[in-house]
């Protein structure tokens, strides 16, 4: 790559850097004010693309009216997002952080059909932007004009922000709330309304960034999820908050990028190196490096503790004897299963997607509930079962017993590796690290053409001649029944104890002489562990194993599943994922909207169940038995009385 080809690579970096930063500010304004981690920003970015599609169309192709199509569908999804937050999120604030989380999820699955639904399943390519078509010459090479305009642009809202953060009330209010809300909430400032302002503006800035491209990219229904992970990353990069910080990661993210396609493939001491592949992941390296040495990003700083939270989580305590009955009726309608199929021809198909789920949201809610961490990556732990059990059997000509015993193994040292950097962080930087390895692992697999299989993945895993039918079935059944009593004594146990104690007070834990880091590790080994046995029950009952059971789609699957349920009981992951894939293999069969009609139910649960609908349950057994011994107490007392 000569001189002039790396100029133009950098400032077409420069056209990227304002793209991202527009889409990140928006989000890092909503965090740092709300503390909701926003999955459905994404989709406020791919609304503002198919909005100013249209209204470009509707009012003809000058310069004045491309111009006002981008401003007029921001305004529009920003009027949206306000809505959104006053008829939603104001009614979950004081529910667990993750639940939030849960329900901006769900808002992309409706979002995503709503889209789907309105402008159909085709890209729409937009006009290219009047007065800025073509390009010009850069030192011999061609730079299109646009990318001058974003160029400018970036710069632009960033000094905007800066006055309106610095040089008005509202802005002064913003930073404040950024720091400590319920102190500002406390001197009397409405936040509801505050919240809404954020909100609205945070959407108005998505929906911006998805405006301003539509002359270089086709509207289409990917965008939502495709721009969130890199928006996600800038916001960490450059620290929650902080808009500043936010376009310095947008700059340098977007110039790696740019660096990685200028080298192109180099050739070092005879091996071949195709930088243009590591534009999948390179921001993830980065975040990763950036983590490791500065937990709080680059221009971020230590957040206060939240006070709007959920209650402290109770003890948990040993079964009762109803509840054992009722595991134990559960147990036998699972081995019914398979000798219904005459009435439920896939029964037994089905069972076992919720058996399999059901062990992996169990070894993710061993290191969120018990545990205390968050993990966006969760899928990498059960990738690596899978894989390295269709690997072993596959390359190493492993029997299928021994490649399923070993798969957890590759999964742990997996866990050991990253958890050693993970566990030195918490709350959201913990859980965007864990993603950062997670896309790691799945950019190795997607990339790794010839030992993974590629895009294509590993095909013909099936289980051996002795496991056929229905037999596969009970045994899946028997290793997670096994897996959920071992992870349930390990929660009894003194580590178990530890690490609930290292969960719930990190001070009180290390004051009474408790490793809390070598606690939370080898809790998050053994969560990638059982994930990883998972992954491998997984790919025998599939026949192989793809890419996507790496992806962050299936990390967030894992989550929904956790929260559906409730993250405080210990029979929420398997309630959470029975639901969870109930529902989706219905709403499937029923409409093409299937997403919609999804996220929708999930919106019900999470305002009529706040703490998953097993916490649920169990708070209003709780409550209920407790009423009931408050009368028997007052009656009992009144019979004293009377005899007295």
């Amino acid at each position: 790559m000569d001189l002039s080809g790396l100029i133009v690579q950098f400032l077409n970096g420069l056209a990227e850097a304002s793209s991202l930063f527009l889409v990140a500010a928006g989000l890092s304004l909503i965090f740092g004010v709300t503390r909701i981690v926003n999955f459905a920003h994404g989709s406020l970015y791919m609304l503002g693309i198919y909005v100013a599609y249209t209204v470009v169309q509707s009012i003809g192709h000058t310069p004045l009216g491309f111009w006002f199509a981008i401003i007029a569908s921001a305004l529009l999804v920003g009027a949206l997002g306000a809505l959104i937050e006053i008829i939603l999120l104001r009614r979950i604030y004081r529910a667990p952080e993750l639940f939030q989380l849960l329900a901006t999820f769900a808002l992309v699955l409706v979002i995503n059909d709503a889209v789907l639904w309105i402008w159909g399943p085709e890209d729409l390519l937009g006009p290219v932007a009047p007065g800025l078509n073509g390009s010009i010459q850069v030192l011999g090479r061609y730079l299109p004009k646009y990318d001058i305009a974003l160029i400018v642009i970036g710069p632009l809202v960033l000094g905007l922000l800066w006055l309106l953060l610095r040089r008005t009330r509202w802005g002064t209010l913003v930073r404040a709330a950024t720091q400590d809300r319920e102190m500002l909430g406390a001197l009397g400032v409405n936040q509801a309304w505050l919240f809404t302002g954020v909100f609205a503006l945070g959407s108005f800035l998505a929906a911006l960034g998805g405006a301003a491209q539509i002359p270089r990219l086709p509207a289409n229904l990917t965008l939502d999820l495709s721009v969130i992970g890199d928006a996600f990353v800038v916001v960490v990069v450059g620290g929650m908050g902080s808009i500043p910080g936010a376009y310095v990661a947008a700059l340098i993210i977007a110039e790696l990028k740019a660096l990685c396609i200028a080298l192109g493939t180099v050739d070092i001491f005879g091996i071949s190196f195709a930088f243009p592949k590591l534009t999948l992941v390179v921001e993830f390296i980065f975040m990763a490096i950036v983590l490791v040495f500065r937990p709080w990003g680059l221009f971020g700083r230590v957040q206060a503790a939240s006070r709007n939270s959920a209650p402290i989580e109770a003890p948990l305590r040993p079964a009762r004897t109803p509840f054992k009955v009722f595991i134990a009726i559960v147990v036998v309608a699972l081995a019914v299963v398979p000798s219904l199929s005459n009435w439920l021809p896939y029964g037994s198909v089905l069972m076992l997607d919720i058996i399999v789920a059901a062990l992996f949201a169990l070894s993710l809610h061993f290191m969120m509930g018990p545990g205390g961490m968050h993990s966006f990556g969760h899928a990498a732990y059960f990738g690596l079962g899978a894989y390295g059990a269709a690997l072993l059997l596959k390359a190493a000509a492993f029997s299928m017993g021994w490649s399923i015993a070993l798969a957890p193994l590759i999964a742990g040292v997996g866990a050991l590796v990253f958890g050693w950097f993970c566990v030195r962080l918490s709350g959201i930087y913990l859980a965007m690290l864990t993603l950062a390895f997670g896309q790691i692992v799945w950019s190795v697999v997607y990339q790794w053409d010839a030992f993974t299989g590629g895009s294509n993945g590993v095909v013909g895993v099936w289980p051996a001649s002795w496991l056929e039918g229905d037999a596969y079935y009970y045994f899946s059944l028997g290793v997670v029944l096994i897996s959920a009593i071992v992870l349930r004594r390990i929660l009894f146990s003194s580590f178990g104890y530890a690490m609930r104690a290292s969960r719930d007070s990190t001070l009180r834990a290390d004051a009474l002489g408790i490793n809390v880091k070598r606690v939370q590790w080898v809790g998050f080994v053994i969560a990638g562990i059982f994930a990883g046995l998972a992954g491998a029950l997984f790919v025998f009952s599939k026949g192989g194993a793809s890419p996507e059971i790496i992806s962050v789609s299936k990390s967030v699957d894992g989550l929904v599943m956790v929260l559906l349920g409730g993250v405080q009981t210990l029979l929420g992951p398997a309630v959470g994922a029975a639901v969870f894939k109930v529902l989706q293999d219905y709403f499937m069969g029923i409409t093409e909207y299937w997403h919609a009609l999804f996220g929708g139910v999930i919106l019900l649960l999470v305002l009529a169940f706040p703490q998953g609908i097993a916490g649920y349950f169990k708070q209003l057994f709780e409550t209920s038995g407790g009423s009931v011994g408050a009368v028997g107490r007052r009656i009992g007392k009144r019979g004293q009385n009377e005899l007295a």
